[in-house]
């Protein structure tokens, strides 16, 4: 298992090496930049001007030269500041992750709260209405929109209801209790939609579970069906589950834009779509670095949960 991690651990730095070229190079093929984004349109600046902003900013210099000094600082801890506020990046990500992480967590806990229930359900009763059910929920929950679904949940439960605050954000560990009330619909909106993808995975791997051999033996020593779906099948059917929930998590944290400009949370996602229309390429940059470096982790611990689920799984 260490080998195993370690070598895992080593084929993260190509892996965000490329990443952050990539994205790097993206950037500076946006039509504009910070520059002309600062100085509006309709303003009378001198071309002569124009060029001293851009050396204050560094953008003169050629695209690898950029590349090479963002590289170097941001491989000893320095993401840069932002070209807009000149507030530490590093900064600014560490105060906005943990919104998209408690967004995150939230809305994957919502759903495999609803998934597992409901594909376990529909896998026992294959063919019945609880199968029915499960499916259309299923289908409308792929069908609709995450923005749509949080526009819907805001009008229902905060302005027709009254239940549920519409929108803002407070710290975690600052009101715990009112921290969740602000996020539950915007979890909501994420949840469903998760919810809905992992219903149908957790559905097909009990049903193909159910049809091996183990089980049927299981049923043939007489164990109640309860016992043998969630004691024999259960736990064998979690691993494709496991992958995809393993996936899912790891877009949430950089999925979570759309979700973050409805319900005004202050994540890293919000952060780097503000980056991206001001052209504040430290700022799209440090983000994505983020982000990719979480979705590298989250990948890597679902690995590692296939080892504690089934114990068949080795690694060399």
């Amino acid at each position: 298992m260490i080998i195993f991690l370690s070598r895992r651990l080593l084929m993260t730095i190509p892996t965000l090496f490329g990443v952050a070229l990539i994205v790097f190079l993206l950037m500076r093929a946006i039509p504009g930049d910070v520059v002309t984004q600062l100085i509006g349109v309709g303003e009378d600046v001198s071309p002569e001007r124009m060029d001293e902003l851009r050396r204050i900013f560094g953008l003169d210099l050629p695209v690898h030269v950029q590349f090479w000094q963002w590289l170097t600082a941001a491989l000893q801890g320095d993401l840069g500041s932002s070209l807009r506020t000149g507030r530490s990046i590093a900064t600014d990500l560490m105060l906005r992750f943990p919104a998209t992480l408690q967004l995150s967590a939230m809305s994957l806990g919502i759903a495999l709260m609803l998934a597992l229930p409901i594909g376990i359900v529909a896998a026992r009763y294959r063919g019945r209405w609880p199968d029915y059910l499960g499916s259309a929920f299923v289908l409308i929950g792929l069908s609709v929109p995450g923005f749509f679904l949080g526009i819907l949940l805001i009008l229902l439960f905060s302005l027709r209801l009254g239940w549920l605050p519409p929108a803002g954000f407070v710290p975690l560990f600052e009101d715990p209790l009112e921290s969740t009330r602000r996020m539950l619909l915007p979890s909501l909106s994420l949840g469903l939609i998760l919810a809905a993808a992992t219903t149908r995975i957790m559905r097909s791997a009990m049903l193909e579970v159910m049809e091996r051999d183990f089980v049927r033996t299981a049923r043939a020593k007489g164990l109640a069906e309860r016992v043998v779906t969630m004691r024999h099948a259960l736990r064998n059917a979690l691993i494709p589950v496991v992958t995809v929930v393993g996936l899912q998590f790891g877009s949430l944290l950089g999925g979570t834009v759309i979700i973050e400009q409805v319900f005004s949370i202050p994540g890293v996602g919000r952060f780097a779509l503000e980056g991206i229309n001001l052209r504040d390429y430290p700022v799209v940059q440090g983000a994505v670095l983020l982000i990719s470096a979480a979705f590298v982790f989250v990948n890597l611990l679902v690995d590692v949960l296939y080892a504690l689920i089934d114990p068949r799984v080795r690694y060399g």
